[in-house]
């Protein structure tokens, strides 16, 4: 009989504290860093982007961020003076008021661990865009379009034009 009483008061005080967790959720719930008594904030989704790409690019291991298209335009753009850059390219990102998605498209180095590499990103973009912004971060997409090997900065071009 005491063993029924006992269970049925850590059933009962089971269920007290995961009702005053929901209540402290639903409480919690929809407020926003970005909005204040004072007026709201908003950040657009490029300050989202460029704060992803900054935090991916930190990550050892991550040789490059876009598509092949990327790529070449970055490596073109480079070569002109004064020009910057693009610290978005291979970025994308969803935003609400007050939560975002991003999306990453990486090439890695060759004999990197793209399971460390992927986890190690995410960690770093989520830490900087929820410090940065202030909006939660729901998730970080990581899709590895390529491995940079050594020897592809060494080989030669093979345009067929010799440059004088």
């Amino acid at each position: 009989m005491a063993e029924n009483i006992n269970a049925k008061n850590a059933t009962a005080a089971q269920t007290s504290s995961t009702s005053d967790a929901v209540a402290l959720a639903r409480s919690t719930q929809g407020k926003s860093p970005l909005v204040t008594e004072y007026g709201q904030t908003t950040v657009e989704e490029t300050v989202v982007q460029k704060l992803a790409g900054i935090a991916a690019r930190e990550v050892p291991g991550v040789h490059s961020m876009g598509n092949a298209a990327r790529r070449t335009f970055d490596a073109i753009s480079e070569r002109i003076p004064g020009s910057r850059t693009q610290v978005s390219g291979g970025v994308s990102a969803e935003k609400g008021e007050r939560q975002t998605a991003i999306d990453l498209n990486i090439i890695v180095e060759y004999g990197a661990s793209i399971v460390d590499i992927a986890e190690k990103i995410r960690h770093n973009v989520i830490r900087s865009v929820e410090y940065g912004t202030g909006l939660e971060v729901v998730e970080v997409n990581i899709t590895v379009a390529d491995v940079h090997l050594p020897e592809d900065e060494d080989a030669p071009r093979e345009s067929g034009h010799e440059l004088a």
